[in-house]
């Protein structure tokens, strides 16, 4: 009884000590402040995690042209409208572009910027494309690319978000300038180029995912060469790569339906809607539900599931997808004329082999007689002799 009644008085002088003035009831408040800040910040940074929804690129067209709207654009028109939409989702998504943030929640999350970061890569190949889509050099085109090559990560003045919003401004006086149907896209012309960044990219990114399988067996089934792997992907960078490649997906299935509805004709004209069908189912299934609340990185058919390999399967078939639509839009079909034709030289027009008609004989010109030859001139006469 002495010892608990010894404890039960030393905790009032506890108590009394901290009640005195020169406290101020002050600790108080600010533990509950603190506790309140922090279970606002869980709040936030789990709402800030979830990604946005994907959105349709015809009617996102429809709402960056506004009044434009109504009149019918040139080629390009929808490319530039989602590259445009994609770049305004990284600002206008809740919470906005976190990858640079310097306090919680932001500084806390990591999943979400990661797929900031593979959307804003996907965003920066096609920006580095689209002016040899357009067929020549573009100001605007040119301020985007600039802008979308910034520093990610760059919170002080200028901030990435300033970068992106001069990015975003430049493509909509870029999707205004195509209003006029004379300023269109080249058919075909840059879709090569940008597939093979599109199979860097993705290679790049199997390969990373792969790096963090330690199963020799499940690398063959991806036909990953085990010496061409970079090193072990430690085991807290996993999600990381695993978010990368989902904006990677996100971004890509957007982007490559812009481009498909602009260049509906070239694709059929040289027979790889089917193929780009598939690319694009193949984008899609990145973007399923994950009903785990971490990525897990298990083996085999064991207990847990191993979601880096699976990602990292179907980056390796869009990769493979997207390296056949490459080889397949090296030049754009012939059949299809381009509305910015270089200037040549002038060209004799062919010579066209012209069948002649065979006349009847013309008759013989009469016979002209020859005027008679004039005789040999006289001897002159002997002197003295008459003539």
């Amino acid at each position: 009884m002495a010892w608990k009644s010894w404890r039960a008085s030393r905790r009032r002088r506890k108590e009394e000590a901290l009640e005195r003035p020169q406290y101020g009831w002050i600790w108080k408040p600010l533990l509950a402040l603190a506790g309140l800040y922090l279970l606002v910040s869980v709040a936030l940074g789990i709402w800030w995690s979830q990604p946005p929804a994907p959105f349709d690129v015809e009617q996102a067209t429809l709402e960056r042209r506004g009044e434009a709207a109504y009149t019918p654009g040139a080629r390009g028109t929808v490319t530039v409208a989602t590259l445009a939409t994609s770049v305004a989702t990284l600002l206008e998504k809740p919470g906005g572009y976190l990858r640079n943030d310097i306090a919680p929640p932001g500084v806390w999350l990591d999943n979400m910027p990661n797929w900031e970061l593979g959307v804003l890569a996907s965003s920066r190949d096609l920006a580095r494309a689209l002016p040899q889509m357009a067929g020549g050099d573009s100001a605007d085109l040119e301020e985007a690319r600039e802008a979308l090559l910034g520093d990610d990560r760059d919170w002080f003045y200028p901030a990435t978000e300033q970068r992106l919003a001069e990015a975003l401004e430049a493509l909509d006086r870029q999707l205004a300038a195509l209003g006029d149907e004379e300023a269109g896209f080249v058919p075909g012309q840059g879709l090569s180029a940008w597939l093979h960044s599109l199979v860097v990219r993705l290679d790049d990114l199997a390969l990373r995912l792969a790096a963090s399988v330690g199963s020799h067996e499940a690398l063959i089934e991806l036909a990953v060469d085990a010496e061409s792997l970079p090193p072990r992907t430690p085991w807290h960078q996993v999600d990381d790569i695993f978010f990368e490649a989902r904006g990677t997906g996100w971004a890509l299935s957007q982007l490559l339906q812009g481009v498909q509805r602009d260049q509906a004709d070239v694709l059929h004209e040289a027979g790889v809607v089917a193929e780009w069908e598939r690319l694009l189912a193949e984008l899609g299934m990145t973007q399923r539900r994950l009903w785990s609340p971490v990525v897990l990185n298990g083996s085999g058919f064991g207990l847990f599931a191993n979601h880096s390999l699976v990602m990292a399967l179907h980056m390796t078939r869009a990769r493979d997808l997207a390296a056949l639509l490459a080889e397949r839009l090296v030049e754009p079909p012939l059949g299809l004329a381009s509305p910015h034709p270089p200037a040549e030289a002038p060209v004799e027009p062919p010579v066209v082999e012209v069948e002649t008609i065979e006349e009847a004989p013309a008759p013989p010109a009469p016979e002209v007689l020859a005027a008679p030859e004039p005789e040999e001139d006289m001897e002159p006469a002997e002197a003295g002799q008459p003539e």
